[in-house]
C-alpha cells in the first residue's frame, strides 16, 4: 500500500491577497489557480523545490469558515516549513516584515523560530541539524 498527503486546506479571507503573501513574501510557487465558479477557485501553492504536500488556499464561504481564518488550530503552531538554509529564510521573514512570534532558538533537532502568516496562523521555520547542504 502507498499513500501520501497531497494538500492541506488553509482557510483564507481572499484568494489574491493569500496568493500574494505566499508567493511574494514567502517565495512559494503558485502551482495552480483554476476558476471553479464565480466564487470558488482551486488555488495551490508550494514551497520552492518542494515535491511534497501543497497548501490549498480555500476562501472562507460561510460565517463559520470566516471565523476560522487565521486560527484553524486554536492558537497552536499549524504548519511546519523545513528549510535547507535557516539564516537565508529567517532574513527573508525579517525583510518582508513578517511577524516573528518566537525568535530563533537552537533545539536538539535543529534551529527553529515561530512566525505568523498574513492571517495570524502560526508557522515553525525549521532547519534540521546536519541537513544543511
Amino acid at each position: 500500500m502507498k499513500q501520501n498527503l497531497a494538500h492541506i486546506a488553509l482557510v483564507v479571507a481572499d484568494y489574491d491577497e493569500a496568493i500574494a503573501f505566499y508567493t511574494q513574501k514567502l517565495g512559494f510557487t503558485l502551482v495552480e489557480d483554476t476558476i471553479m465558479s464565480e466564487t470558488k477557485r482551486w488555488v495551490r501553492v508550494s514551497p520552492q523545490g518542494s515535491e511534497g504536500c501543497q497548501l490549498l488556499l480555500a476562501k472562507a464561504a460561510t460565517d463559520e469558515q470566516r471565523s476560522r481564518v487565521g486560527n484553524q488550530t486554536g492558537g497552536r503552531v499549524f504548519l511546519f516549513l523545513y528549510t535547507d538554509d535557516f539564516e537565508r529564510d529567517y532574513a527573508n521573514l525579517l525583510a518582508q516584515n513578517i511577524k516573528i512570534v518566537r525568535p530563533p532558538s537552537d533545539e536538539e533537532y535543529g534551529k527553529v523560530c515561530v512566525f505568523e502568516d498574513l492571517y495570524g496562523n502560526l508557522w515553525d521555520l525549521i532547519e534540521i541539524k546536519n541537513e544543511k547542504k
